[in-house]
């Protein structure tokens, strides 16, 4: 069973201004082949296919615990791209047409089906798809795999970084950076375990420290780099049979937490009355709010 918290692991800023073209981007790094849902997905079917659980379960509780973090990587993505896109347009009359700024922008998607907000899909409007999971049953094929995933996930979100700006781009990105790092390491870790094979010495991967991105080298300055969390206030203590020792790159102490991390608000998007979402006008609101009082018999 999964239990979800309604927060996300860091704090996103609340932009300035829309950036609808470069949200258009972003979007690849939750709905492409190397974005969240690919990551997320991968690990999830590993680890309801997984066999011999008990015997291998150290490296069972690995892939199920990186699972659930990667939950709240797929929603903490997605809403970078919603407050992207937040203020593109401006409520109007139908006739006035509202929506115009929508027909210039990367993506008119983001427009016509979502009333501006992230959908599971590429930078190039293209739907994430299943075909993107890998679930050989073959423990280190899949962990070897599950190693390529996340550098290219690593890959793709160093060039998105370096495509735009965006504070609130750049601020998701740098904590992915090296949150994703932690599962290359853990990964490599685990295959090390079985093969007696240092993949660590491989990385990073491309050759650049995630130190070099402001944003990142502040989340590894608070030790998240050496950090892994079992997701769970019973579960999947295992991990600490994998996830020791020291960091390849940096040498600091590697600490298994159990839980998770305390977490801050998700943001709360405001109406879009030009898309028709939410749809509730003030009015209905008082309507709503009467039923809901008579149905808890408040008074």
């Amino acid at each position: 069973m999964f239990k979800r918290v309604n927060k996300l692991p860091i704090q996103l800023p609340q932009p300035k201004h829309p950036d609808p073209n470069a949200a258009s981007a972003v979007q690849e790094l939750l709905g492409g082949r190397f974005g969240e849902m690919s990551t997320l997905n991968n690990y999830l079917f590993q680890s309801f296919a997984f066999r011999d659980k008990e015997k291998l379960k150290p490296f069972y509780h690995l892939v199920a615990s990186i699972t659930a973090e990667e939950v709240g990587h797929v929603e903490l993505v997605a809403n970078t791209i919603n407050l992207m896109l937040t203020g593109t347009t401006q409520p109007g009359d139908p006739d006035t047409t509202p929506l115009k700024n929508g027909t210039d922008k990367r993506n008119t998607y983001h427009f016509i089906d979502t009333a501006q907000t992230a959908k599971p899909w590429d930078s190039m409007g293209k739907a994430w798809t299943g075909d993107y999971v890998f679930n050989s049953g073959n423990l280190l094929l899949d962990l070897l795999h599950n190693v390529f995933l996340e550098i290219g996930a690593r890959t793709h979100k160093m060039r998105v970084y370096e495509m735009t700006d965006n504070p609130v781009a750049r601020e998701m990105i740098g904590y992915l950076l090296v949150r994703g790092g932690v599962h290359i390491v853990a990964y490599a870790k685990a295959i090390e375990m079985i093969t007696g094979v240092d993949v660590t010495r491989l990385l990073p991967i491309p050759k650049l420290k995630n130190a070099q991105f402001d944003v990142a080298k502040k989340y590894e300055d608070q030790g998240l780099h050496r950090r892994l969390y079992t997701w769970s206030d019973t579960c999947f203590k295992e991990i600490g049979q994998i996830w020791k020792g020291t960091h390849p790159e940096d040498g600091s102490t590697l600490e298994v937490v159990e839980g998770m991390p305390e977490g801050f608000p998700v943001p709360d998007l405001p109406e879009v009355p030009e898309e028709f979402a939410p749809g509730i006008s003030a009015e209905d609101f008082a309507q709503i709010f009467e039923r809901l009082k008579q149905a808890g018999n408040i008074h």
